[in-house]
């Protein structure tokens, strides 16, 4: 009987053939890794970028014919030793062609050695120049989708010389986000008249400030400039106001989150800071090239999360997506997905031959020597927190 069923098979498919009729033939998956920092001190950094990513997912993953994208989405926990091990996870077992991610500076470049040692293509959301500068053999493989500190610094210091700002005093985290940050004021403040007369530090987790804070308030600045990110960048701000300084407030583009202004609250009213386009998105005149994409990705995320939960970290993967999916139909015409290394090698060039890509958070151009892909001018722009919502006082863009 077994006998006669397998020949009836046989002769269905044969004739299936004579007669033209094709059986479906399932899509080839394609595995890409993501590492967010869903928990720990980030997950307001993190959560958006789990959420647009399993969306993004839902809603593109057959978008190549042929192929169906699959997300494997692992939480570091804000702990870059976790990143690592995640990373190497992924690449050894997962056999992804590409990594997403850390979204925190500091594990998103402990992941550098992994996937470069590995040679697969690394998309960082961590916002520290030195994940992917210099270009080595090492950082060929990564690239960087956020605007940097020493971009958004260019837009922090700015504003202090329109304000007349002539003393900064500085308070930031004790890693490499906090010394990004410091760096970056440190070179940019000088040359605009503007002295550096506090250096505070503090770590993601702790939860009171008062001695950096006093120390800042004996320095007497006209501005202080909290190099944080994520929920933990409040508690100097709150501390200072509640020690009774009234100066100006800046932050860094990595508050730019719903979930920060709420926490923040009354606390976080007047602050200062740079954020990337998407986050004013309808506040963009209409020659930014990332209003559209920027609205789109707004429209995209809201229908799903509710309207106002749209931040900055979550699109970036907007952008990604932007970049990754040309990127690997050109990979497809170049390599087989059967030789995993060859193919991940054929990624890597075809990202790195992104030109001109209008994104939500500026216009992408890599080169062998630029991975960090950002232009000041599209990729910044300048707001205010007022009423718990961030207002856009000006852009960068350069005069027609």
């Amino acid at each position: 009987m077994r006998r006669w069923m397998v020949l009836g098979l046989a002769a269905c498919v044969v004739l299936a053939g004579l007669l033209g009729v094709g059986y479906a033939q399932a899509p080839r998956v394609i595995r890409i890794g993501v590492v967010v920092s869903a928990t720990g001190p980030a997950a307001a950094l993190g959560i958006p970028v789990r959420n647009a990513f399993l969306l993004y997912e839902e809603l593109f993953r057959d978008a190549i014919p042929g192929y169906r994208i699959q997300y494997i989405i692992l939480d570091d926990a804000t702990n870059p030793t976790l990143a690592v091990q995640n990373a190497r996870k992924l690449i050894a077992e997962d056999r992804v062609v590409l990594i997403a991610g850390s979204t925190v500076s500091v594990s998103a470049l402990a992941m550098v050695d992994v996937t470069g040692e590995a040679g697969v293509p690394q998309m960082a959301m961590g916002a520290t120049q030195n994940i992917v500068h210099p270009v080595d053999e090492k950082r060929r493989w990564v690239f960087l989708l956020p605007q940097t500190a020493a971009s958004a610094i260019q837009a922090v210091t700015l504003d202090m010389r329109l304000r007349g700002i002539r003393t900064v005093g500085y308070i930031g985290f004790n890693d490499v986000w906090g010394e990004e940050w410091w760096t970056s004021l440190s070179a940019a403040a000088p040359n605009l008249g503007i002295r550096v007369v506090a250096n505070e530090r503090y770590a993601r987790a702790d939860t009171s400030v008062t001695g950096q804070v006093l120390r800042l308030l004996a320095a007497r600045p006209d501005a202080v400039l909290v190099g944080a990110s994520g929920t933990p960048a409040v508690l100097p701000q709150r501390t200072l106001r509640e020690r009774g300084y009234r100066g100006i407030i800046y932050h860094t583009h990595a508050i730019g989150d719903p979930d920060v202004l709420r926490v923040g609250g009354k606390d976080l009213e007047g602050a200062l800071l740079p954020v990337g386009p998407v986050v004013v998105a309808e506040q963009l005149p209409d020659n930014h090239p990332s209003k559209r994409p920027a609205l789109e990705h707004k429209r995209i995320y809201e229908s799903r999360y509710g309207p106002g939960s749209v931040s900055q970290f979550g699109a970036h993967v907007h952008d990604f997506w932007l970049i990754v999916r040309p990127a690997l139909e050109r990979a497809l015409r170049r390599a087989s997905l059967d030789n995993l290394p060859a193919f991940r090698a054929a990624l890597r060039d075809e990202i790195e031959a992104t030109r001109n890509l209008p994104g939500a958070h500026g216009v992408f151009t890599y080169s062998p020597i630029d991975h960090l892909g950002h232009r000041f001018e599209y990729s910044n722009v300048f707001v205010q927190v007022q009423g718990g919502r961030l207002k856009l006082l000006r852009t960068f863009l350069p005069r027609q």
